[in-house]
């Protein structure tokens, strides 16, 4: 190969072999990226999930707490007011 060829090719291969390793940076950024987000989406997908499930078990258990408070309040009523009233089905003797 004569000098005045070499001299050509050089700078050829060097701008080429800039080129080149641009290119494949950014199809390796862009692959690594891909790979991050394939990772993380199912996750993010399972913690919601979660959350929507935790959420939904605290709106019954609220729910649970305000039927129960009732209930007591219902049965103080009727322990209170019970004093010298017979229940159902019970019969009033000589004795009470």
């Amino acid at each position: 190969m004569n000098p005045g060829e070499l001299g050509v090719l050089i700078p050829v291969i060097a701008v080429g072999g800039f080129f080149a390793w641009m290119i494949a940076l950014t199809l390796s950024k862009t692959y690594t990226a891909k790979l991050k987000a394939q990772a993380q989406a199912p996750s993010a997908i399972g913690q919601e999930d979660v959350v929507a499930a935790v959420e939904e078990l605290r709106r019954e258990v609220a729910e649970l707490a305000e039927r129960v408070d009732f209930t007591e309040r219902l049965l103080s009523k009727g322990r209170e007011g019970e004093g010298g009233k017979p229940g159902p089905g019970e019969r009033r003797t000589a004795s009470t």
